[in-house]
């Protein structure tokens, strides 16, 4: 009579083959865990590298976006391009799909950003965000009028009141107590100011006032930017692109 504790060599060798077998699943559980992280990288990577070619080659019906706001997104001054290096990702991708869908109007911006799909728009935008802001400050728009200095504010002390102030008897908000501390910007819905040329901030003020540009968060940019007099317009855009762009992200 075989003792009950008696293993027979056959059923060592099937129990030794089971656990061998469990042994090979977890060993090809970790293999497929090692290959989801290196998969989740590569595609990392890949996106940004996209965000790269879509910026500095462009595809298909898009040009490179260097062609317009430099090669380091630094935005061109002079043709009031903006600069788009150092912005948040969240806020460079609501402009791409509000241009896509019609809210922004902007007749070159427009169809680029229609021909970019969802995950372009989110490629490239992550690409812009990731460059550092520009260190220089960008070039300023000449005053309105060469009334004497006698007769009104000089026009950088009225943009920088407006910007640190605001004119409360008028409701209006300094700019700072949205966009930050010296206009570098808070979160994703408050870009930074600094480092924009200001034919570019007086043309988006402008757009806010006609209506070409959404008015924004609670809908407070159209609201404030009607009014601004055209002279104060300027004075806010230059008073802004004078200053020295930051780190802002």
């Amino acid at each position: 009579m075989k003792s009950l504790n008696t293993v027979h060599p056959h059923h060592l060798k099937h129990h030794t083959g089971l656990a061998t077998s469990t042994k090979g699943v977890r060993t090809a559980g970790t293999g497929w865990h090692a290959l989801g992280l290196g998969l989740g990288l590569m595609l990392s990577a890949s996106c940004f590298a996209d965000g790269a070619t879509i910026a500095k080659s462009g595809g298909g019906a898009v040009p490179a976006c260097l062609t317009c706001h430099g090669a380091a997104g630094e935005g061109v001054a002079q043709a009031g391009f903006p600069r788009l290096a150092g912005l948040g990702a969240t806020y460079l991708q609501r402009q791409l799909d509000a241009f896509a869908d019609g809210t922004r109007v902007n007749d070159v911006m427009m169809p680029i950003a229609k021909a970019l799909s969802v995950a372009d728009r989110a490629e490239v935008s992550a690409y812009y965000a990731a460059l550092p802001a520009p260190a220089a400050p960008v070039s300023v728009l000449p005053p309105t009028s060469v009334a004497a200095p006698a007769a009104r504010p000089a026009a950088a002390s009225v943009g920088a009141t407006l910007a640190t102030r605001g004119r409360w008897a008028d409701k209006l908000p300094a700019c700072e107590q949205c966009h930050g501390p010296g206009g570098r910007g808070v979160g994703p819905d408050f870009p930074a100011l600094t480092g924009q040329s200001a034919s570019y901030l007086a043309n988006q003020l402008t757009a806010w006032k006609t209506g070409a540009r959404p008015p924004g968060p609670m809908g407070l940019m159209a609201v404030v930017a009607k009014k601004l007099s055209e002279a104060e317009v300027l004075a806010i855009a230059n008073h802004y692109a004078s200053l020295p762009a930051k780190e802002d992200r």
